[in-house]
Parts: structure tokens; C-alpha cells; sequence
């Protein structure tokens, strides 16, 4: 499986060779109908991905980690090899896109009408 196979709901938004950033619906989390950053981004990086500056991202593996804010996350798969990684990226992003994932478990303190909207968009 490649890109080529993600939902239409899906858009590459940055893709290098350590590196594949996929933004769920940009059009619509654009800041105005929802906040900018809970646009739902599924990161693959070589090296665990992490917000600290200066940390060590340095490792074979390839991670996957699909965030739908700055604190919500779920890292889903950790892959030797970069094919297996994207191929475990689309179908997260198929999954999330047909309403099969379950978004709602990842969060502590729901933000319910958030997440009845997303629910929306999501066909749930």
C-alpha cells in the first residue's frame, strides 16, 4: 500500500525521506469552524517524534502517531522498515476516515460537542 491509496479525506502534507505528514480535512479545520490545531495529523517519522526541542529523534524504527490535538495522541505502530510504516499510516487513515477508529478513548476530559462534530465528518 502507498499514498495512493489514502481516503479522499486525506492530504499529504509534507512528505521527505524521514518523514510523512497527512492532514485529515484541512478545508475544514481552518481555524473558523474548528480550532487549526485540532486539525487530526498522522505523523510517520524516523525516530520517535517528540515536541521537545533538542530531544534525541535518532533510531532505526519508524514511527506512527496520529494526533487530534497538541496532548491527544494515540502512537499506533512502531515498523522496521518505512514501507510497513506507511502502509500502517494509510490504513489509520481509512480507518479514521470511515468512522472504524475510535477517537473518543483518547481523550481524559471529552470535548463533547467537539467530538460529536468530528463524529459528523467522520460518518460515526
Amino acid at each position: 500500500m502507498n499514498t495512493a491509496a489514502l481516503a479522499e479525506d486525506w492530504t499529504v502534507w509534507n512528505q521527505t525521506e524521514t518523514e510523512l505528514i497527512l492532514a485529515y480535512r484541512p478545508d475544514v479545520f481552518d481555524s473558523e469552524a474548528f480550532p487549526a490545531p485540532c486539525l487530526p495529523t498522522i505523523y510517520l517519522t524516523h525516530g520517535k517524534r517528540t515536541r521537545r526541542p533538542g530531544a534525541d529523534r535518532t533510531g532505526e524504527d519508524w514511527y506512527v502517531t496520529l494526533y487530534l490535538e497538541p496532548e491527544v495522541d494515540h502512537q499506533v505502530d512502531v515498523s522496521p522498515d518505512r514501507e510497513t510504516a506507511v502502509d500502517a499510516a494509510v490504513t489509520l487513515a481509512n480507518d479514521f476516515a470511515a468512522g472504524e477508529f475510535d477517537f473518543r478513548a483518547l481523550y481524559q476530559v471529552p470535548r463533547e460537542a467537539y467530538l460529536d462534530e468530528l463524529d459528523e465528518l467522520t460518518g460515526r
